[in-house]
Parts: structure tokens; sequence; C-alpha cells
């Protein structure tokens, strides 16, 4: 069969957009100088590279055409952030921002970033600038680049937690893009400095004088985008089986001995389209712990050279390790690294912590896990949950850890904080971690509508309403302390990894999901798929007599997804309605 770069394709259009671009600079500086809303095509493909997607607001859609008129335009704009690190200034700044230049709140994305939605075009530049004024940046958030690395969160004082960190940072220093076109169009020119260390200046490499120079993407970048994570066995919160690239770590006595590297995790995939499917890492080899940055470049550039650069839909790296199989991946991988591939240990997830409520750091310092309900940090009625945050960063100074899971830890806290801190959530109608259900605490969705232009469904604004119809479910069956995982997205490309979690509910017509069940909370394989074109009020009555059935049968210990699992789509089909 041949394999991903053995037959010649038309490259396409994204790719000549790239090549032309002159480093991504493209004509984005003109566009932005002109009275309009939106950018053309050209340019709307390149400021991804520097942190934004242009959106329209899908609410306004049909409104807008009665009318006879056109699109309302709006861009979202996300901040890259290694290990979802931030200060007390920076989180409070971007609190500003959210108020000035966005729709009143703050994104924690499934990637350990923030986003902002509704930024309109002519408010695009000093949106950016804003956040680079607090040493943050956008710079590689989208596009086809390194994305944001992701690692565990938490910020225990153990050495293991605190290299995750460093590597995270040194990963994303080396992989961000070298162009000066950055700095040119959003900082006038201006070199600056990030919290986690990256520098570029205006002139191009890393002030090294070489205009223009991407000394690992080359010209054309890579062909899709490209994501990596840090993981432990014990703490998977990043879903190292679904990045591109995962590095989980080897520990002996509280010390990283070495990396098993998975390459190849991926959860897009489009409906009716057979050569597109999620995939999990596979483990390739085994590094040192000095060897991670080197690593992290070689798989990067064989990504570059052999990665399809025809069809976009495969166009992930996860096609390239399917397609050639894993020991012709090792083969290929062997001539980029700069030092002998050696086996990998397979060594094997064990847990995935949350770290909600409140946890010794290790210190004399304490932090507090605050969930966030599918990452959208606002105020609505009662709830003032972006009220209670933004009092209790200005107050207590804490530093700030972005989870996987969208929710947000406050860091380097005193003992004394923790009465302090629940007693102004609750005030502000905050639900307090331990109060929230576990499937609630589990659970992802994606922004989809309104802001996303390749939902068909909708998912953040739908979730909170199926948890709450589960937890009814759960409690009448009294499997209301069984943790289980739930994720839906409002179309295929499964951007909160749907295809891995004990439910996923991935969106299919309009008010339709197709569902899939078998996952497991560890994110250690695939679920399959149970059920298509569930009405969006049949989800939680098509999954009850599974629930039943798991209640009567399941075998002790066993979690819904391995219940799931064990019996198979063949031994589910009994239980669709």
């Amino acid at each position: 069969m041949p394999t991903e770069t053995d037959v010649p394709v038309k490259l396409s259009p994204v790719e000549a957009i790239k090549d032309n671009s002159r480093q991504l600079r493209g004509t984005i500086a003109e566009e932005l100088a002109q009275d309009s809303d939106h950018f053309n095509e050209q340019n709307k493909q390149l400021i991804k590279f520097h942190g934004s997607y242009q959106q329209d607001d899908r609410d306004e859609r049909k409104n807008r055409s009665k009318e006879g008129v056109g699109k309302y335009y709006i861009f979202m704009v996300r901040c890259k952030m290694p290990g979802g690190k931030m200060t007390a200034a920076q989180y409070l700044a971007i609190d500003d921002l959210a108020s000035k230049y966005a729709n009143d709140t703050i994104r924690l994305t499934s990637r350990q970033g923030i986003q902002f939605h509704g930024v309109l075009k002519s408010n695009l530049k000093a949106t950016i600038a804003g956040i680079n004024e607090c040493l943050m940046s956008t710079l590689g958030a989208c596009g086809d680049v390194e994305r944001n690395v992701m690692a565990p969160p938490a910020p225990f004082a153990n050495p293991v937690y605190r290299q995750l960190q460093e590597y995270a940072d040194a990963i994303a220093q080396h992989l961000a893009p070298r162009s000066g076109a950055y700095h040119e169009i959003w900082l006038n020119g201006k070199a600056v400095e990030t919290a986690s260390g990256v520098t570029v200046h205006p002139s191009g490499t890393n002030g090294d004088g070489q205009v223009g120079e991407e000394p690992i993407y080359g010209k054309v970048y890579l062909p899709r985008k490209f994501k990596t994570g840090l993981a432990l066995a014990d703490d998977n919160l990043t879903d190292v089986y679904a990045q591109d690239l995962g590095f989980l770590a080897d520990v002996h006595n509280n010390q990283i001995a070495g990396f098993d590297v998975l390459v190849g995790g991926g959860m897009g995939m489009t409906h009716g389209n057979a050569n597109t499917f999620p995939y999990t890492g596979k483990h390739i080899c085994h590094i040192q712990p000095d060897q991670v940055v080197q690593a992290a470049e070689a798989v990067i550039k064989l990504f570059r050279d052999h990665g399809n650069r025809g069809d976009r839909k495969r166009a992930r790296i996860k096609y390239v390790v399917e397609s050639w199989g894993v020991d012709k991946f090792r083969e290929v991988l062997a001539t980029y690294l700069p030092f002998p591939l050696v086996l990998p240990k397979d060594i094997e997830v064990k847990k995935f912590p949350l770290w909600l409520g409140w946890h010794a750091q290790g210190d004399g310092k304490y932090f507090y896990g605050v969930s966030v309900e599918n990452g959208r940090i606002r105020d609505v009625g009662d709830q003032k949950q972006r009220l209670a945050l933004r009092t209790l960063v200005q107050k207590l100074r804490p530093n700030i850890r972005i989870t996987p899971m969208q929710d947000i830890l406050l860091c380097d806290l005193p003992e004394s904080a923790k009465a302090e801190i629940e007693a102004l959530l609750t005030e502000h109608g905050v639900t307090l971690p331990g109060r929230v259900s576990l499937p609630r605490q589990h659970s992802m969705a994606c922004p989809a509508i309104p802001t996303c232009p390749l939902a068909i469904s909708e998912a953040e604004r739908t979730l909170p309403h199926i948890i709450d119809e589960l937890d009814a479910e759960l409690t009448k069956l009294a499997l209301d302390k069984e943790t289980i995982s739930v994720r839906m997205t409002g179309c295929p490309n499964g951007c909160v990894r749907p295809y891995q979690s004990d439910i996923g509910i991935v969106g299919r017509s309009g008010d339709k999901y197709t569902l899939f069940l078998g996952g497991n909370v560890l994110g250690t394989r695939l679920n399959f798929q149970f059920k298509d074109l569930v009405p969006q009020q049949d989800i939680v009555p098509t999954l009850r007599p599974v629930l039943t059935a798991y209640k009567n049968q399941r075998a002790v210990g066993e979690g819904f997804g391995d219940f799931c699992h064990r019996l198979g789509l063949e031994g589910l089909t009994q239980f669709a309605s």
C-alpha cells in the first residue's frame, strides 16, 4: 500500500500561501491599516501563525442575511503559554483585555492556553500588543508550527514537576517561529522577551542577522499544526496519547531518568471520510533527559519533510506513523536523531489527577484548584466567577497555572488562604470544587457555535444541560460516586479530545450527535462509535440502558468506559434503543 510520501500530490492552496508569504508577512500590515472588518483569504490563513483566527458571529448570520448585510466578522486571539504558567499581574492584564477588547469572558483552552473571543479587526493589533506588554505572546499559538507545549500544571516543589515545566519552556523556545514578521506587524518592530524566555528580534533568527530564516521549519513551515505534551505515569493530565509528540517521563527516586517518546497522537477526523480517524500516539523510542529538545527537533523535521502537503485532512504526523508503521517510522527517525535510537520502555500511564481543591506544594505553600466549566470564566447572574477570581488574584497575588481540563490553579498560597478563598467563591456564587459532580469535573466542551466556523452543532452552550441530566440519572442509579469522563465537540475535529473519554459526544448535523463509548479517564485508549445521529434531547435517554447495565453487570472496580470496552459494540448493541 502506498505511504503518505510515496505518491506525488498536488500541493494544497495553503502551501502556496505560505510559500509566497515572505515568512508570514503577507500583506497583513497593509490590511490592518485599511478600514475593513476582515482579511482576504491569504492573510486569513497567515494570521493563524500570529495567534488569531478570523471568524464570524454565527448567531448574527440569519438576521444579517435577512437584512441583506454581510457577516459580522470577529476574531479569536490565543495566548501561547508553555505549561499554562502565568503571574498574578499577567492574569489581571488578561482580565483587563477581556473587558476592553473581547466579550467580557476569558476562555481557558484544553491546551493550557487562553483565548479571547469577539475581538474586532480594528482592535486586533491593540489586543496582541497588550498581551505582549505583559510578557506573554500569541506567536505560534495557531498555524502550521509547534503549538502550545503542555506540561503537568501542579506546582509541586519536587524536581520532577519543576523539570517538566522547564522542558516545556525549552521546547517552546527552540521551536518558536524565528521570522521577524510578528514583531514587525504587531509590535512595531520591537523585540520582546516572554515570561518563558523566548526572545525574537525583528531582524530574524533570534537576533543573529539571518533575516527571514527559519532554520527548523524552512520556507513553508510544517504541513499542519503540531502539538507536544509532557506527562508522568502518575499524572497524565496532558493526555500524552493525544499528542503529535509526547514525552512520558521515566521517574526513579523522584528524579527523571529518561522519557519514552510517543509520536502520532491526534483526534481530528471528518465524518464520512474513512481516510481520516483519531489515533493514539505510539511508543517510538526512549531518550535521556538531556536529549528532549534534540528529539523534538528531529520529529518536527521528519514531519516537515514527509508530512502530506496535498490533503490537509491527512496532513498530520499520525498518518505518517499509521501509513509507514512503527518500524519504518523508527528507521527514518533514526536518520534525524543526533544520537542512537533506543527502543522504548513502554511506560504505563496510571493516574489522571485534576488537582481541584486544596493541596500542599511541598515547600510550605499551597495551591487551590478551581473548577471552570468548559473553561469559560465569566459573570452570569448570581454566578460571578470572573469577579471572584479577579478579586482573589488582586488580593492574594498567586501565581497561576491553567490545566488541560480547562481549570485554574491558584498557586504559592499561605495555609491561611484556604478559608478566605472558599468564602469569597461562595459569596460570588461559585460552586466549590468538592461540590461539583464527578462527571462535571471530568467534562470538557469546545467553544463551537457561535464562534467556530467549523462547528456543525452546539457544544459549550449545550454540555452543561446534558451534564445536569446525566447527574440526575446517575443519582437515580446510585452511580453518582463514579468517575465518568464526558467530552463534547461541535464537529469531528476533536479539539477537546472526545475520542478518548468514557463518553464522547461529537456534533453530526444540527442538533444531532454521534455517541462514542469505551474510552477511559486515563486517556490511554480510543472509544468506539456507539450510535449515530442522536438528537441532543435523546443523548442521556440513549445512555440510560447502558448505565443501568453497568450498574448491574460491572466487575469490581470497573470504570464505565472499561465496562463498555469489555462488552464492545456488539455487546452493547442490545442496549441501543
